[in-house]
């Protein structure tokens, strides 16, 4: 039997939970929160408490992913399960990073193989976490995340309530990814595992974010929401943090190496299934 326990368990782990669960798995995830038990529960995952029920699992679990993102002084999934990470011999280990390991290129592309340099705190503390990933022991695959998006997570709420605004910076595009890729992506990685292996996960298209915003209004039939200059714009600290990154991100090692088509190449594609799916 197929064991998979999803540390972290969230948004991107529950769509490939489902993708598992149809294939007959068995799925187990861990939350911190007992509010959140019944919800998992509710899908065909195993809750479990953060804790000794997860280090426990750990034990069973013939793969493993990883959604827990750091804090600036450690990975905590490391520090809470250390023990029993160490104990394990699971088939296959997935860590979920993101594309903000590489920092600012001025829209320029990158690849795997880019050095790290990352422009915000919370980048350098997933170079940080990777790093300690990769010293383990553990049958290790890490997958760099562009910006996800998927049901509940689109931009057609804002769009259709007004609270929508284009923040236009000259020349900042963003990569993205539909969060059904990401569990296509992962499901392709456990069918062909090769432990230290690192993925870009993104589509075909990176992109302005006022084009995306824009595409969204014309699908809905409505008019574009409101252009705002980036210099001016009130955003949080974290929104900002975003755009002092600018760059496009290469996927050819997933396509080749995980023999992965992605379902929604670009972000027209992925929203047009959006819309239909409400």
């Amino acid at each position: 039997m197929n064991r998979l326990l999803s540390i972290g368990h969230g948004y991107s782990a529950a769509r490939l939970a489902a993708q598992l669960l149809a294939r007959g798995w068995q799925v187990s995830g861990t939350t911190r929160s007992p509010q959140a038990m019944a919800a998992i529960a509710s899908t065909g995952v195993t809750p479990l408490l953060w804790g000794a029920e997860g280090a426990e699992a750990i034990g069973k679990a013939t793969h493993i992913l990883i959604s827990v993102a750091p804090d600036r002084s450690a990975d905590p999934t490391l520090q809470a399960f250390e023990e029993a990470l160490a104990a394990a011999r699971p088939e296959w280990v997935g860590y979920l990073s993101t594309t903000a390991v590489y920092g600012d290129h001025g829209g320029a592309w990158v690849d795997e193989d880019t050095p790290l340099t990352p422009a915000t705190a919370r980048g350098a503390a997933r170079v940080a976490a990777e790093n300690a990933w990769r010293a383990t022991a553990l049958p290790l695959h890490i997958f760099r995340l562009a910006g996800i998006y998927g049901p509940r997570r689109g931009p057609f709420e804002k769009v259709r309530d007004g609270s929508a605004r284009r923040i236009i910076k000259p020349g900042q595009v963003f990569s993205r990814i539909h969060v059904d890729d990401i569990a296509g992506a992962l499901l392709a990685s456990i069918a062909r595992p090769a432990p230290g292996s690192i993925y870009n996960i993104c589509d075909d298209l990176p992109a302005p974010p006022e084009d995306v915003l824009s595409y969204a209004a014309h699908l809905l039939g409505l008019p574009p929401p409101p252009a705002i200059a980036y210099d001016t714009a009130e955003m949080t600290d974290m929104a900002r943090s975003f755009y002092a990154e600018n760059k496009r991100v290469k996927n050819d090692r997933m396509k080749r190496d995980l023999g992965y088509t992605l379902l929604y190449p670009d972000y027209q594609s992925g929203l047009n299934a959006l819309l239909k799916s409400h």
